[in-house]
């Protein structure tokens, strides 16, 4: 009953101090009900097994006592009482990397779990640092002397029976680590009071330092206000347009640059202050009341009120700027308009002034006359003008303008200059036409000077450019064309020279017509250019170039003479050369179609058929030699035959190409029929099947014709969709590159591997699977043991890794490497 009131923390029933057995049997169902009265069921045990001993019985009833009142009290997170004291030593013990606490047995056996739990909750009783787990009897020991000497917990266990039993009594342990629960839970007690009211302070400083953000915030935003509105409220006046658009400048950058932080500003203000006020109410604290003139709404007038000066400083700024713009609008209008006409009048006083018409010829004058006509009607039109900057002028004066006084300055010269000119414009038509009349008597004889000067200086100028023309004839009746047009050329002199005169004798006629009457000519014939002299030095040089003509053309009509030799001399042996090249050509392809024979005799044959071309090559030599010449003459055109030398080259290359590729097709048939053993009567079978369907005798079949030529063999190709299949696998073979054609070589090739026993890719599969002892795949060791070394190594540098089921390190797939080798998949 003592053990239940101290471990219950109540009071039991007054025992009875009797000492005969019915007293203690009395004593122990008291003990019994109260431990019934919590809850616990007993089952089987009894009073009378309790008086008499029964330490099973007493054990169990012990336990029972230790697990209701001092463990099943211990829940962490909604768990059983055993699983809530294990999930709060896994949490306490979590820090420690060598501390792994499972269960209430072996996990406690190196003594580290109870070392941490007391280093966790009273770090400096234990130096968890110096402790090793390969010494769990110093651990165990540490940790029971310090629960029991600081922390009030008896020793309950011994170390070495821990350390000395496989496995710990579980009920024990766990009953030992229940008093490091209870001991250290009133610490926790207080360390979760101290974390509230840390967390309360925490809210009111933080609560405290938004009300001091708030109240410096409102301050500095109603400040800006106060300092802003003066300015927004200024209204004086501005007399240019740059200051009044530096103001509207200085506004934009105030609405751009300055007032949006403050709108931020004033945002974050009432965020702070709605926090503030949420967060209050939340810690059930008093709402905040700023100070007097610093409330949300106070701040909120205050902003009204900017924006009113504001929006009103802005109507002010656009309105002077309109009026600003209108008066510069006129000032630039007068400007312009003045800029204007003081251009046009800039030099018209003294073009007026010019003497020019005393020395003018008859045109001239009529040109200036008529020059002098349009600058009246543009004068008269510029009359408008000159009133609209009259009136532009005045209308400013009544707007009163800053700078009115140079403007009617400026108004007043052009008005006085504007006078002047007409009155200089009057007094130079007056001697214009006085001056037209003496000068119309001279220009006739003029004109006709002119009429006959133009046109014979043109023939002059185009015998002369004949005459020096550098010609470029290629034929002997291109310079004869030449030599008959000179001669007709030479024949037109005499009638020229009388022509010549009758313009010079109208020159003079005018010299003396001038100075008769003493007219003031300075200037020459208004209608040309061309001089007596002119026309003297251009007719004798005519005469002189003449001769210079006549040997030109002697020595061209030799030239071309030597040149007529060269090209019949190339032609002759070009028509020889050309077409024995064509014969030869055509010969070797009868040779190569209709051969006869062995395939030794065809090819001694066509050895010295090549031997008798070569020997051909001391013409072609000579045929380059005079071609050359030809070349070095500048000659380009042969009428004499249709071969150039570019056609004789390319033809005989060709025709050595051709022997020696038909020659090297024989030797390639002679290999392959002693490769596949197939005899003479085979190749000839095969060369006139061939042949048979080669009918455009071009060397090659087409797909058609080879297919054609496969069935006369006896080949075995159908019209259905297999037959076509085979029929494209075959193409594929003789065709690789696709080039829609098959050459007899690659149709020797491929009869020869049908008709021949050569090896395949599933003969070597099986000799590789002989190898590798039946299995699919073989090793590189069986490699090295069976092939020679080079051919060993060959294998194993091209086979790709076996990935088979059945694959073991290192296993090598012979079978692709087998497909590989004859063509069927990528090696």
């Amino acid at each position: 009953m003592l053990l239940l009131e101290v471990i219950s923390g109540e009071r039991l029933a007054k025992p009875e101090r009797g000492k005969m057995r019915v007293h203690k049997i009395s004593n122990v169902n008291k003990a019994l009900d109260f431990i019934a009265s919590k809850g616990v069921k007993l089952v089987s045990i009894g009073a009378e097994e309790i008086v008499d001993g029964n330490v099973k019985m007493t054990l169990g009833m012990i336990w029972t006592i230790i697990l209701r009142f001092a463990i099943q009290d211990i829940s962490v997170e909604e768990t059983s009482a055993k699983e809530g004291l294990l999930l709060w030593c896994q949490r306490k013990t979590a820090p420690y990397k060598n501390v792994n606490i499972q269960n209430f047995h072996i996990s406690w056996k190196d003594g580290l779990g109870f070392c941490a739990l007391i280093h966790r909750h009273r770090p400096e009783l234990i130096d968890y640092g110096k402790l090793r787990k390969d010494d769990p009897l110093t651990n165990l020991n540490t940790a029971f002397d310090v629960a029991e000497k600081y922390l009030d917990i008896p020793k309950m266990l011994d170390a070495e029976d821990i350390v000395g039993t496989a496995r710990p009594d579980e009920k024990a342990i766990m009953t030992y680590v229940s008093s490091f629960y209870h001991a250290f839970s009133g610490a926790q007690k207080a360390e979760t009071a101290a974390n509230r009211i840390c967390k309360v302070l925490a809210v009111n400083q933080e609560n405290e330092q938004l009300m001091e953000d708030y109240e410096k915030l409102a301050s500095d935003l109603l400040e800006w206000i106060r300092r802003t509105i003066p300015w927004l409220e200024n209204r004086a006046p501005e007399n240019t347009m740059q200051a009044m658009q530096q103001k509207l400048e200085d506004f934009r950058d105030y609405r751009r640059l300055h007032k949006p932080p403050k709108v931020q500003e004033k945002c974050q203000l009432e965020i702070n202050f709605n926090t503030l006020q949420t967060k209050l109410r939340l810690s059930n604290r008093p709402a905040f009341m700023p100070s007097e003139g610093k409330m949300v709404s106070d701040i909120n007038n205050a902003w009204g009120g900017l924006e009113q000066a504001e929006k009103g400083y802005e109507e002010w700024l656009l309105n002077e700027i309109r009026r600003l713009e209108r008066l510069d609008h006129l000032a630039e209008k007068f400007r312009q308009k003045a800029s204007i006409h003081e251009s046009w009048t800039d030099g018209k006083e003294a073009m007026l002034q010019q003497k020019d018409y005393e020395t003018a010829t008859l045109s001239e004058i009529k040109a200036l006359l008529k020059k002098h006509e349009a600058f009246e009607s543009d004068l008269a039109a510029h009359q408008d003008r000159v009133e609209q900057i009259a009136a532009i002028a005045q209308e400013l004066n009544e707007l009163d303008y800053y700078d009115s006084p140079s403007v009617n300055a400026r108004c007043q010269k052009i008005c006085d200059q504007w006078d002047n000119l007409g009155a200089l414009t009057q007094k130079r038509r007056e001697a214009l036409e006085r001056t037209e009349k003496l000068l119309e008597t001279i220009d006739q004889l003029y004109l006709e000077y002119a009429k006959r000067a133009a046109p014979f200086n043109n023939w002059m100028e185009g015998a002369m450019e004949d005459l020096q023309d550098t010609f470029i004839v290629h034929t002997i009746e291109e310079i004869q064309g030449l030599t008959t047009a000179h001669e007709q050329f030479k024949a037109t002199l005499p009638d020229a020279d009388k022509e010549r005169q009758a313009i010079l004798g109208i020159h003079n006629e005018v010299s003396k017509i001038v100075q008769t009457y003493h007219v003031n000519m300075a200037g020459t014939n208004p209608y040309t250019t061309i001089t007596p002299l002119e026309i003297n030095g251009k007719w004798e040089h005519v005469r002189q170039l003449v001769p210079r003509r006549d040997q030109a053309l002697m020595e061209e009509h030799a030239r071309q003479q030597q040149n007529e030799r060269l090209r019949k001399q190339f032609g002759a042996q070009a028509n020889v050369i050309g077409p024995w090249i064509q014969t030869k050509m055509e010969e070797i392809g009868r040779i190569s179609i209709e051969m006869h024979g062995t395939l030794e005799d065809q090819l001694n044959h066509l050895r010295q058929y090549e031997k008798s071309i070569v020997n051909y090559k001391p013409k072609i030599d000579q045929l380059e030699g005079d071609h050359q010449l030809i070349q070095e003459a500048l000659i380009f055109d042969n009428k004499h035959t249709n071969y150039t030398m570019e056609h004789i080259r390319v033809g005989w290359e060709q025709l050595l190409t051709t022997i020696a590729r038909t020659i090297n097709e024989v030797e390639n048939q002679i290999l392959t029929r002693d490769a596949k053993g197939i005899s003479q009567e085979q190749m000839n079978e095969f060369r006139a099947s061939f042949n048979h369907f080669d009918r455009d005798h071009s060397g090659t079949l087409g797909p058609e014709e080879f297919k054609a030529c496969l069935i006369s063999l006896g080949y075995d190709i159908g019209n259905d969709a297999q037959g076509e299949a085979e029929f494209a696998r075959i193409m594929s073979i003789v065709d690789p590159n696709r080039l829609g054609v098959v050459t007899f070589q690659a149709f020797i090739d491929f009869m020869s591997r049908e008709t021949a026993d050569t090896d395949t890719a599933d003969q070597v599969m099986a000799s590789f699977k002989i190898l590798a002892g039946d299995k699919n795949y073989i090793t590189v060791d069986e490699l090295r043991r069976e092939l020679p070394p080079d051919q060993a190594e060959y294998c194993i540098a091209r086979m790709a890794p076996y990935t088979g089921r059945d694959a073991v390190p290192g296993a090598l797939d012979y079978m692709s490497f087998s497909t590989a080798l004859y063509g069927e998949s990528d090696l």
